[in-house]
């Protein structure tokens, strides 16, 4: 896939960078939400790809966590690591319900 089918079709490309800060977080809840997004995306091989070839030094890739040019598993935390390890973080893509949303004649 080519540079430009590749920013086409990606699900992370919105051509303003809205999603900068989620794939650029610290926070693990903003990371598992971008590999959710990464999870569903068919330019996703291509792009954990030229992540590897670049070695990015940070952030989500390919639905990959990279940190100093090296895909890992988790992104270990500020201080002292627990003595019991934590679960992965798994979150659906989109925060919200669409249960949640208020019905049109609300809002007008």
């Amino acid at each position: 896939m080519d540079l430009t089918l590749f920013k086409r079709y990606a699900r992370c490309s919105d051509q303003r960078g809205s999603y900068a800060s989620l794939f650029f977080s610290e926070d693990p809840y903003d990371m598992a939400r971008a590999k959710a997004i990464c999870a569903q995306c068919v330019a996703r091989p291509q792009c954990l790809e030229g992540a590897v070839a670049r070695a990015e030094p940070c952030g989500v890739w390919g639905g990959e966590i990279f940190v100093d040019g090296l895909p890992v598993a988790a992104k270990r935390g500020r201080g002292r690591p627990p003595r019991v390890p934590r679960p992965a973080l798994v979150v659906d893509e989109v925060p919200f319900e669409l249960t949640d949303l208020p019905d049109v004649a609300e809002v007008a």
